[in-house]
């Protein structure tokens, strides 16, 4: 990288990359800005999405493979301080590399065929939305959804909490409740809700076989859960057990029992 003049904090490449922390901004533009090795790497493995790159000089000689890839997809790499580094990365310690990347959300009409699914209805910490995108992922779903109510995927944080995943499956974001369940609904889908107050347990559903065939799980407010009137949408609240003197679970947790439960019960499930 010898040659390489490192990009000021007042370029326009620079500002253009600091707006897109504001979510207005990252609307506007349909970018955003995902940080870390890990990100980056599944950010350059996904054609197209991509398209600039940042990155200090230490991170450049402990990263050279994503800055190599970065030349081979014909990007620009932007060498730069590790303050200006800190000025656009949303960490307190930042990793030294990031991506400018586009959003890679698709529209709810074009999802067609799930066998397992994570709504998002109404959950705000972008840390939780994160962490259930990438268990959603690693259970082998099949679609995200972040309800017009829930946090933006492209936050920051959320886009660290996903490690990657946010890349590996369909996401959806921005609509109502009521048009994804009849979406999914009408794909064939059995909606459940999942609520710690829920009538029916998961053990229950798993042994009726009701999570045999698709399933599409809706998740709740952390603090709150889901409103009656969302509940009512569904085909039926669904709790997770507790066995122990714990008074619930957390709902990153939650999520991940109820998708990997589902994801068993469907890979075992006899061939019909």
């Amino acid at each position: 990288m010898a040659g390489h003049e490192f990009t000021g904090i007042h370029s326009p490449r620079i500002k253009a990359a600091r707006r897109l922390a504001k979510r207005a901004f990252r609307q506007r533009e349909r970018r955003f800005l995902a940080e870390g090795p890990q990100a980056v790497r599944e950010a350059l493995a996904t054609d197209g999405v991509a398209k600039e790159l940042f990155a200090t000089s230490d991170a450049i000689q402990r990263h050279g493979d994503l800055v190599d890839a970065a030349y081979t997809a014909g990007l620009p790499v932007q060498p730069v301080t590790l303050g200006v580094m800190t000025e656009l990365a949303q960490t307190v310690t930042p990793q030294g590399i990031l991506a400018v990347c586009e959003f890679v959300d698709v529209p709810l009409e074009s999802v067609r065929g799930a066998r397992l699914a994570a709504v998002l209805s109404h959950v705000r910490d972008p840390g939780n939305a994160g962490t259930v995108l990438r268990t959603a992922d690693a259970a082998g779903a099949d679609l995200v959804v972040f309800t017009d109510a829930s946090v933006d995927p492209y936050n920051g944080k959320c886009v660290r909490a996903s490690a990657g995943s946010l890349f590996h499956l369909p996401i959806v974001v921005g609509p109502r409740i009521g048009d994804v369940v009849a979406h999914l609904r009408d794909d064939g889908m059995r909606i459940l809700a999942a609520d710690g107050g829920g009538p029916a347990d998961l053990d229950t559903a798993a042994d009726s076989g009701t999570l045999d065939d698709g399933v599409a799980w809706v998740f709740g407010n952390e603090a709150w859960g889901l409103p009656e009137e969302t509940v009512a949408l569904t085909d039926g609240a669904v709790s997770v057990p507790i066995y122990g003197g714990a008074e619930s679970l957390n709902l990153a947790t939650a999520a991940a029992v109820c998708l990997y439960t589902t994801a068993r019960c469907q890979r075992s499930a006899p061939v019909r």
